[in-house]
């Protein structure tokens, strides 16, 4: 009984990750790139800072809707490592998400250096394979 038990405890906890690993990637098109329109990398800026991001070869479309070459942005702020761009992206302090479809924001940092980087994410929040991601820049908040 106690084998059994444990069989399906464990049938329990693991079918989540199961699940998960067996997520379908959203191809994206040859050549896509996402990029930050501004700030400039290096830029000075002051609080709140108007991000504004850049996509080529691919539409932009809101969190949940399922059309071929399109997904939506999420910015990755002070991150030294990507999250991991097998599982959907997490919604955190650091990975902001933009499910409307939205392609700038205003964001409060504080005073000092901070990087930025966008992810695209399809209907589900999982990066595209292979995964569209702009470049990180630095930048100085006063």
């Amino acid at each position: 009984m106690k084998t059994v038990l444990s069989l399906i405890i464990l049938s329990l906890i693991a079918s989540p990750l199961i699940a998960v690993d067996g997520l379908p990637k959203t191809p994206s098109p040859k050549g896509a790139k996402a990029y930050i329109i501004s700030p400039r990398d290096g830029a000075t800026v002051k609080s709140p800072v108007r991000v504004r991001f850049g996509l080529i070869g691919m539409g932009v479309a809101p969190a949940g809707v399922d059309i071929p070459d399109t997904g939506h942005h999420h910015l990755i702020i002070d991150l030294d490592e990507l999250p991991s761009l097998d599982l959907p992206l997490p919604a955190t302090d650091n990975i902001k998400h933009f499910g409307k479809g939205q392609t700038e924001e205003k964001i409060e940092l504080s005073p000092g250096k901070h990087t930025l980087q966008l992810v695209l994410g399809d209907k589900i929040h999982l990066p595209h394979s292979p995964a569209v991601i702009s470049k990180k820049i630095t930048i100085t908040v006063e």
